[in-house]
């Protein structure tokens, strides 16, 4: 992104807020030491470790010990679906999830596990009834779907798969610190979270694991992490992931509304500048800084290149020139052409009703340019 830039990215990544920075920086030069050593140093960079696992579970109501650090939501995610240890090999999930969870299901198929996959409405939400009755190992939902910001019915479903016998995981890493996160109230045996979707650095996460959930590890060697993730903690990343989630704390309730307000102002700008423009984005039960919006008859990676003062995802792919759009719109039931011109714009705590208004202005004028590279939509 160039200085000049409003980025409209933050459901890709977040920058590093200054207290996380801040935060992390004793451990980077003068408290340097193993939190496994006995030294001075190591019981410093102890403190540090267990401190931040206290301020995570804090924020989503869980005990320190039911914390596991990770490298970020992918690893977080591949050890609560392929680690645990549990009799049925059946699982259910959505059609649309991130491919953080795709992947590891299609493993657990390759080995011989049976993979309900349910469908979803045309707001990209699946509906709790459609759970199979049947025996489960465990349930997986994306609590927000990252491309269109969705919220899922995560409680509701995590009911249906205990009953049948099964543990229920999240991939929360969309949603922590832009809406209110309870393990109780989702009801939810594990529970996924990336650092860098979350204002502290890329390459840090966290699982939750409610006690009592069997769960085995991915990887041998040492016994940090209650010997479910061996190796030497990334002590830094982890007290800045403790600071982002104790400032995400402080922040949620007054940021929710503010991104909220100017999310709709730039739907009203959008839908004033271009007659055609289509939501995606549920206007309820929506993250409340993410709009996905798509224009017909254009691409959406012309629209953002025509429209380089914005900093944004597209809800589309490109291979070999050829673009198709993202298999969340087609599982909604969007139209082929209608999906190619889709762009997904999430705020942040940095964005201002200035940059709205701007980017508004910035989309209008290149929706109304004369349409170039669509002969390459397939």
């Amino acid at each position: 992104m160039t200085s000049d830039q409003i980025y409209l990215d933050h459901n890709g990544t977040t920058p590093v807020a200054t207290p996380v920075a801040e935060a992390m920086w004793p451990y980077l030069t003068e408290w340097f030491g193993n939190p496994s050593s006995a030294t001075a140093e190591g019981r410093i960079a102890r403190q540090g470790v267990e401190h931040a696992r206290e301020q995570v579970a804090a924020l989503i109501g869980a005990h320190p010990d039911e914390i596991i650090f990770t490298s970020g939501g992918t690893e977080a995610n591949n050890l609560a679906l392929r680690g645990l240890a549990v009799r049925e090999r059946v699982a259910v999930t959505s059609t649309v999830e991130h491919p953080a969870t795709v992947e590891p299901l299609a493993y657990l198929e390759s080995g011989g596990w049976t993979v309900h996959r349910l469908g979803v409405d045309a707001q990209g939400r699946v509906a709790a009834d459609d759970v199979p009755d049947t025996p489960l190992g465990f349930g997986t939902l994306i609590l927000a779907q990252n491309e269109v910001g969705t919220i899922q019915a995560v409680a509701d479903v995590a009911a249906r798969v205990h009953a049948a016998g099964g543990v229920m995981h999240t991939d929360a890493a969309q949603a922590i610190g832009k809406i209110p996160v309870s393990v109780d109230d989702l009801n939810v045996d594990l529970l996924s979270i990336a650092g860098h979707k979350l204002y502290a650095p890329k390459g840090v996460g966290a699982l939750y694991v409610r006690r009592g959930t069997p769960l085995k590890p991915l990887m041998v060697g040492a016994g940090q992490e209650r010997q479910l993730r061996p190796g030497t903690e990334n002590v830094a990343s982890i007290v800045g992931l403790g600071a982002a989630a104790e400032l995400a704390d402080e922040l949620v309730e007054s940021e929710m509304p503010r991104q909220q307000q100017l999310r709709e102002m730039l739907w009203q700008q959008l839908s004033s500048a271009i007659p055609d423009v289509v939501r995606i984005s549920p206007a309820d039960g929506c993250l409340p800084n993410t709009l996905m919006v798509a224009i017909p008859g254009h691409i959406g990676a012309d629209l953002l290149e025509a429209a380089d003062t914005i900093a944004a995802s597209t809800g589309s792919a490109c291979h070999s020139g050829l673009h198709t759009p993202a298999q969340t719109l087609i599982e909604m039931g969007i139209e082929h052409d209608v999906a190619l011109g889709a762009i997904r714009l999430s705020l942040g705590r940095s964005t201002t009703e200035a940059d709205i208004s701007t980017a508004a202005d910035a989309l209008g004028d290149a929706a109304a340019k004369p349409v170039v590279n669509s002969s390459a939509a397939h």
